[in-house]
Order: structure tokens, then sequence, then C-alpha cells
């Protein structure tokens, strides 16, 4: 090559180099556009073994090709190197250019680094610029743009071994290893990119495979749930509207597919449940509640919602799970209703009076009997607030509010009725009713506590509460009424009880005597019950014994 032949040789070079640089762009896969890389390198360039030494995702190099020795191929294909080995080999040695050659008086600091290496066997050489077998030169490729070792990102490295001249490459020698460092570098990333389309595509076709697999799953799971399933709208004006229902959910409504889309849930829903419907957060929310049949009846169900996106920016739509609880909503509310009544006479019992009773009334706040002593004391209201409503306590900038809006219970004056309206208690015990127990046996007194519930009952407004509190003792709560109107309450309830009731084939007769007891807040539940019943009983020493049941 450094003969009068040259200009050929070179010639010919470059016709197999632009061969084996097509070869590199049209490779099939990036293991192949390595491989014609490592192979290019050898035949084109006319070195006897050539290795690509590409770069990982970690920095570290691999030996990702080698080509012109079998032996050496098998024992460092696949090895790596540190990055950090690699970067001391090329920043030492000399610059050709973007080329790396270290010398073997130099190279043999490496021999114990490391990268994966091989030399090849040879006698030492005699001229200047013979090529020795522990020399080493690299070709280093950078990602495409700017070419230089200054610039851009390492790709790899290209590492080549004794040219078959023997010689150490001249000028054109450089050039061309260099010139096809950086084609190289352009085809691998190419590859690369080739590479990350096809395994995208392939992982698109895939998802797209996944996605129908998972509307079928879907379609069939909505269709054929044994509970019922409804999507709909989610935002804009139509907002909650059914798009779509199963046959589930049909059938627990009675209502075909094609109605259901004229309605939303709000439509079905039972009048008292519309708060529920709507505390239900849209996302992952559940309630229970009543929705509407088309024969008017209403049935218990839990709706539960959650978000169904119907692409990554596309509009949600809401995916609602209805399942029947009828059944069990009614053994729930037959357990709260054993648990608050009377299993005798159906009534309200203890625990359920004094709950209705509490909810009324509101502790009265410690300053309020201080408030009431400076009214005495001054002959005005310490604060400007309506007698028997709750007032505003400041003692700093911000208030406070004593009861909290709370509207209170009030109990009339004692003496002339002033008119003032009240929660009337009036605590009722039967008068003879030990005696039928004792001559007629306890199911004729069950008998007479059962008709005596029912008269009290009838004989109360819609809204008054009349419970048991055990054994013959009954209580009626009755609010908005004034003085005269609890004893008239009270005497007409008498003269009920005092009339003949039919028990274990006879008529029997007892009496009644009421005690009439006032809430107002500041009282506990148990002193107005206290209250009235010591009423109660003054009222039942004040008549003779023998007026005190009618026969």
């Amino acid at each position: 090559m450094e003969t009068e032949s040259e200009p050929y040789v070179r010639l010919a070079s470059l016709r197999q180099l632009h061969q084996v640089m097509a070869d590199m762009n049209t490779a099939r896969s990036l293991a192949d556009t390595l491989q014609t890389v490592a192979d290019g390198a050898v035949s084109a360039l006319g070195y006897e073994m050539a290795a690509v030494n590409l770069v990982r995702q970690d920095g570290d190099l691999v030996v990702a090709a080698f080509s012109g020795n079998s032996a050496a191929e098998a024992l460092i294909t696949g090895r790596a190197g540190s990055r950090e080995s690699w970067d001391r080999r090329l920043n030492m040695g000399e610059r050709w250019g973007d080329l790396v050659f270290i010398p073997h008086t130099e190279g043999w600091v490496l021999d114990d680094d490391d990268v994966p290496q091989w030399y090849t066997d040879g006698p030492e050489p005699r001229f200047e610029d013979e090529w020795h077998p522990a020399d080493r030169l690299f070709a280093p490729m950078y990602t495409p743009g700017v070419q230089g070792s200054t610039c851009g990102e390492l790709l790899g490295v290209i590492s080549v071994d004794r040219p078959r001249n023997g010689r150490r490459p001249g000028a054109w020698g450089r050039e061309a290893l260099q010139m096809y460092a950086f084609q190289a570098a352009i085809a691998i990333s190419n590859a690369r990119l080739r590479a990350n389309m096809q395994r995208a595509l392939v992982r698109l076709e895939r998802e797209q495979q996944a996605l129908r697999a998972s509307e079928e799953s879907f379609r069939q799971a909505f269709e054929y749930a044994p509970s019922g399933m409804a999507i709909a709208e989610m935002g804009g004006d139509q907002h909650g509207r059914i798009l779509r229902t199963n046959d589930a959910l049909c059938r627990l409504l009675g209502r075909p597919a094609s109605a259901m889309r004229r309605y939303s849930f709000a439509d079905l829903v039972h009048p008292e449940d519309v708060g529920t419907l709507l505390r239900t957060s849209a996302e992952g929310g559940r309630a229970e509640l009543r929705l509407g049949r088309r024969d008017g009846t209403y049935v218990w169900v839990s709706l539960r919602n959650s978000v169904v996106a119907d692409a990554a920016d596309g509009p949600r739509f809401l995916l609602t799970h209805v399942e029947d609880i009828e059944e069990r909503k009614r053994r729930e509310l037959q357990l709260a209703h054993r648990a608050s009544h009377d299993s005798l006479t159906g009534l309200p019992n203890s625990a359920e009076l004094r709950a209705r009773l509490s909810a009324r009334l509101c502790r009265r706040p410690a300053h309020a009997d201080a408030l009431e002593s400076l009214d005495a004391a001054y002959g005005h209201p310490a604060f400007d607030t309506p007698a028997g409503h709750g007032f505003d306590f400041a003692p700093g900038a911000e208030g406070f509010d004593a009861y909290d809006h709370h509207v209170h219970t009030v109990a009339p004056e004692d003496g002339p009725d002033d008119g003032t309206k009240g929660l009337a208690v009036l605590f009722c015990d039967l008068d003879g009713f030990k005696s039928i127990n004792d001559r007629f046996g306890h199911n004729a007194g069950d008998a007479v506590l059962i008709e005596v519930a029912r008269r009290l009952s009838n004989g109360v407004r819609d809204g008054d509460t009349v419970a048991r509190l055990g054994g013959d003792e009954f209580v009626i709560l009755a609010d908005g009424l004034g003085r005269a109107d609890a004893q008239d309450l009270a005497v007409r309830l008498r003269n009920e009880i005092i009339q003949p009731i039919r028990a274990e084939g006879r008529a029997v007769r007892v009496g009644a005597s009421f005690g009439i007891g006032w809430a107002h807040c500041g009282m506990t539940a148990d002193e107005v019950l206290k209250s009235a019943d010591e009423r109660m009983y003054i009222e039942k020493r004040s008549r003779p014994k023998q007026h005190r049941r009618a026969g």
C-alpha cells in the first residue's frame, strides 16, 4: 500500500468500504448491524481482528460483536468492562484525530484491568512503524451529531488489532478508520431506533390485543353480572344520565333498557334518600338507598360508583354497581325495631323514649345561672336575647354561642295558663292492674297492656310518642301543648283507658293515674321522667282509692 499501486488499492478499499457501510445501514436487526460493523473492520479496513464494545444502560461497555478469530470471539463476546477502565484507556496514549493509539510501551499498565482483551502472537517489531502484538488501537463512536471526542455521548468503541500489512496505519488508514467509526455510530443509532420502534409496535399490538380482550371481558362481565350494573355520563349538562344498563338491573327495577336511558339515579331514588345520593362521592362513593320500581314500589340497594376513562384523555364515565339488599335491610330494620321497641305492645321502649327525649334537650351552660343572676340584679337581661332561646356570650372578640343555634325546649310557667307551649311528659301508671294478673293470669294482663297501648296510641296526635317504660307504666311525649292542653289530654286518655277491656273471654277494667311533667333545656331525660313520675304519685294519692279505677 506504500508502493506506486497505492492509489488502486485505496480505490478498491473504498469500494469495499462503501459496500460495508451500505450493509451496516440495511441490516435487519441491531445484532446484525453490530456484527456487520465488526466484520467490515476486518474485510474492508484490513485488520486481523475487530471488536465492537457497546455502552450499556449502566454505563459499562460490553463486547457486543467480534470478528477475525473464532477462539477470541468465544472467549470475550458478551463480557463487559467497567466504564472507569474504558475512560482510562481513552484518555491515555496518542491521539490520532478521534482515534486513540496506546503503544506497547505504555499499554502494559492495562494488562490487569477488567476490560476483555485478546492479543495475537508475533515477533518483536524490527522497524519503527511495525505493529507490536501489545499495541492497542481504539475508535470511539459517538451519538450522531458533531463528530469529536469532546462532543456527543459515547455510544461505543471499535477496537482493532494488527493490520494485515503488519504496520501501524498511515494517514489514509487512520482517516478510513475514523470515518468508519463515525458511519458505524450512525448505523448503530438507526438500528437501535428501528429496534425500539419495532418493540414499541409489538408492545402496541399486544396492548391493543389486551385492550380488545379486556373490553370483551368487561362487556361480558357487565352484561352477565348477577347484580345490577349501569354506565352514566360524568360531567356536562347530562351528568348522571344513564347510558347503559345490564339485564340484572332492568329485572330488579322492572324497567326495560330503553326506558332506563331516560333516567338518572336521581330520578329513581326515593325522595327521602335524595340527600344520601347527593352526599355520595362520584369517585368511589357508596350508599345504601331505595330505588323506584316500575310498579311504584321501592327496593333497597347498595349503590357503589367508580370512574372509567374511555381513553387516555377521552371522556370519563361513571360505572355504578347496584346490589339488591332488600332482605338484609329488612332484617336490619326488624332488628333495630326490636332493639328500640317493646316486644309485647310494639311501643317504643325505655331506651328509645330516653333517646327521643334527650334529642330535644341540651345541657344548660355553666354561666347561664350567672347571667340570670345579672338579670335579677339589674332588672333587665344581661344580653339582649329572646327569653327561652339561645344567647351569645362573648368573653372575647370572637364570642361564644352557648347553645349552637339549638331551638330550646321551654316549660309553661306555674299558675294561670299564659299561652306558653312546651313539651309535655305524661307519666301513666295503671290502677288495679296487679289484681288482674293475680286473678286471671299473665295472659289476661298482657291482653290488657296491649289494649291500653292501642288506646293511648289512638288518643294522641301524629308525631307524639307513646312509650312503655315497663310493667304497667307508660309515657306520652306531646310537644306544643299548654298546661290546659296537657290536662285535657290526660283526662281524655284516662277516660279511654277505663272503658271495659276484653281479656281471656271476660270484661275487665283498669284505672289510670297521670302525672304531667315538663321538659326544658338544662334537664336530663331522667330528670324529666322523674319529675313526671313524682307528679303522677301525687295525683294517685290525691284521689280516694275507690275512685282510682272504674270497677
